[in-house]
């Protein structure tokens, strides 16, 4: 998990690492490169597994958000910090406990339930 920087909306909450799909990337290729630019580590598409989704309804001028989350089992490298939030790894007891963004939150419940971890 990784702690959002606190100048970022939701700032100082925990989320699973990931960020935005740009409008040229499937979604694995968006992680893969997000996952270099916030960890540092080297993932390739074929490793990443989709195991859940959650999203949120449009609202006002806030627009809609749907965030996929994958399983990645595999990398290079060693995962470190590199946009100045802490990361860390935790037990699914950990994480629930951990102050997450309600998508984030949703996320958890799903992942834990899949039994995939």
């Amino acid at each position: 998990m990784q702690r959002r920087p606190e100048q970022k909306p939701h700032g100082g909450l925990w989320e699973f690492p990931g960020g935005k799909v740009e409008s040229t990337e499937m979604p694995a290729k968006a992680l893969v490169r997000e996952l270099h630019e916030e960890l540092g580590i080297v993932v390739r598409e074929e490793g990443c597994t989709p195991v859940a989704f959650a999203e949120t309804a449009a609202e006002g001028d806030r627009p809609a958000i749907v965030i996929l989350l994958y399983i990645v089992r595999a990398w290079e490298g060693t995962p470190r910090s590199l946009e100045g939030g802490r990361i860390d790894w935790f037990t699914p007891a950990g994480i629930d406990r951990l102050d997450k963004p309600p998508l984030d939150r949703e996320l958890a419940r799903h992942l834990f339930a899949s039994g995939l971890v």
